[in-house]
């Protein structure tokens, strides 16, 4: 079981060091809780704070340029698709609903983004 994921959640980056907001894109006739319900193809985040993987060449030049000494550069969150979901046959709209349990991919940072804070409690997916 997962819980269903609304606009205004919070997502964490594994190279981020600050949270990033989810704004719901992808449909707006699902509600859940009064907000529209996520869907896989949501991707619109606010930036992580500060990046820290090698794989982000702004990382991997500043950190060269500090001699080895990692530098974390600002985040600039580039999903590299959608949503990796674990609950595929609930939709919203005809789209997979996102839960608390999926996966999204960086394709700068090459982090996994998960979710953190679902904007919302009551609403379970089976």
């Amino acid at each position: 079981m997962g819980v269903a994921i609304v606009n205004g959640a919070s997502c964490m980056c594994s190279f981020g060091t600050a949270p990033g907001t989810l704004t719901v894109t992808s449909q707006t006739k699902v509600l859940c809780g009064g907000q529209p319900q996520a869907t896989i193809q949501d991707t619109t985040l606010t930036p992580f704070g500060l990046c820290s993987s090698m794989a982000n060449p702004a990382v991997a030049s500043a950190t060269a340029a500090a001699l080895g000494v990692l530098t974390p550069q600002p985040c600039t969150c580039t999903p590299a698709g959608a949503w990796i979901p674990t609950k595929p046959t609930v939709l919203a709209d005809g789209k997979p609903v996102l839960t608390n349990d999926a996966k999204l991919i960086c394709s700068l940072g090459v982090g996994t983004i998960s979710v953190t804070v679902p904007g919302q409690t009551k609403i379970i997916v089976p």
